[in-house]
């Protein structure tokens, strides 16, 4: 079977995570991703380390996780843009290129011939994605974009995190940059829709994708409660701030979470944990009640749970069909069956490690599935062969780049 994208092919233009997120997933899906690195240093992400990959015989390489956590599938072409033969070289993959993505300031890439309008004129079927902090407009267009300051400017550290009046309350940022990984998904949604339009209109588009926006565009129902009563949603650590109960609760021995979504389902709670009478408190009938009255309800159950270990309190909620689960650390949650089941971790041989492994895509697919073509490039693994076979160069012509330090 061919993959959903097969034919695709992608020049890729970014570094760190949103960019190259967005790449691994086009990928995964089939096309055929080059991306293009600076000679010598390569993607940020490669020194971002420790950890790094084991080698074979268990030794530390020199592959940081962080970059191969978002590069597989790809090939790896090093040229230095600043040098005008450099430019050239890239101009020539965009002409016979689906896709380009970049993750530059806005405007960076215009002063080397390789904006949006110059790749146009050369190529107007190309796919133009650009990624940045803020956009390619407005008061912030022109600062540098990162994860963490998106997650505070854009609202998301204001609702995580424990209450203030609280131990350890305060701001938090999420545990994954997810203001970056959103943009990566989000950025693949637009690529793929200017591929299906250019389908009718014979004509690429250039995609104008920013962390901000995604990240204001991701507060979700908690941006909705904010426009409906003009006021800021505070912090509720872990509880959800339209649910009760939806949170976390202390055990005798460990903590796990109730994710109890509708009345229906709190009437069994109460049952299987033996306190039917908490459901028919008229305080705590219905959700919005439960809402208002959320420190009451909640003090009762955590009393209660306090009683018990995890796992049978647990065994006793899963029978009734109300959503429970232990708090899993990494380890634990690549080690449940479900990870295995939906084959959530897959062995990719890697040239230093022929056992190496990564998580999987979400994307199950029953015609087009997802394949996983290659491990995450070593830097300019397939410089020559990119120049030789997709660009035509001559072997004395790939020296002589080689050389004078336009390619490694």
């Amino acid at each position: 079977m061919t993959g959903a994208l097969a034919g695709v092919r992608v020049l890729d233009l970014s570094r760190v995570l949103a960019g190259p997120w967005c790449g691994q997933i086009l990928a995964d899906l089939g096309a055929d991703v080059v991306k293009v690195e600076r000679p010598r240093t390569g993607d940020d992400t490669r020194g971002w380390g420790p950890p790094y990959m084991a080698t074979e015989d268990g030794e530390p390489s020199d592959q940081a996780s962080y970059y191969q956590s978002t590069n597989r599938g790809k090939r790896s072409v090093t040229i230095d843009i600043t040098d005008p033969r450099g430019q050239e070289l890239v101009r020539t993959l965009a002409a016979n290129a689906d896709v380009l993505i970049e993750n530059y300031k806005s405007g960076s890439l215009g002063k080397y011939g390789l904006g949006y309008a110059d790749l146009n004129a050369l190529n107007p079927r190309l796919i133009y994605c650009s990624i940045t902090g803020f956009g390619q407009t407005g008061p912030r267009a022109a600062e540098p974009g990162y994860d963490f300051i998106v997650q505070a400017l854009g609202g998301l550290m204001s609702i995580t995190g424990e209450r203030d009046s609280r131990p350890g309350g305060g701001p938090q940022k999420v545990g994954v940059a997810v203001a970056d990984l959103m943009t990566g998904l989000y950025a693949t949604i637009a690529i793929q829709a200017a591929l299906i339009a250019r389908q009718t209109s014979g004509r690429g588009q250039h995609c104008d994708m920013a962390l901000f926006d995604v990240q204001v565009a991701t507060l979700g129902n908690q941006a909705m409660n904010y426009l409906a009563t003009g006021r800021a949603p505070a912090r509720q650590g872990n509880a959800h701030v339209n649910i009760v109960p939806y949170q976390v609760f202390d055990a005798s021995d460990g903590s796990f979470v109730i994710a109890c979504g509708n009345d229906s389902q709190f009437v069994a709670l109460c049952a299987a944990i033996g306190l039917p009478e908490l459901a028919s408190d008229p305080r705590f009938k219905r959700n919005c009640d439960r809402v208002v009255h959320r420190e009451l309800v909640s003090a009762a159950l955590q009393d209660h749970f306090r009683r018990a270990p995890v796992a049978p309190w647990i065994s006793k909620i899963e029978a009734v069909g109300v959503p429970v689960g232990p708090i899993n650390d990494i380890a634990q949650a690549l080690a449940e069956p479900q990870v295995a089941a939906r084959d959530m971790l897959v062995a990719i041989p890697h040239p230093q490690n022929p056992d190496f492994r990564m998580t999987g895509s979400p994307i199950k697919l029953s015609d087009t599935p997802v394949a996983y073509a290659a491990p995450p490039p070593l830097l300019g693994q397939h410089t020559q062969e990119v120049l030789r076979n997709d660009l035509g160069l001559s072997d004395s012509d790939i020296a002589t780049l080689i050389a004078d330090q336009v390619v490694t």
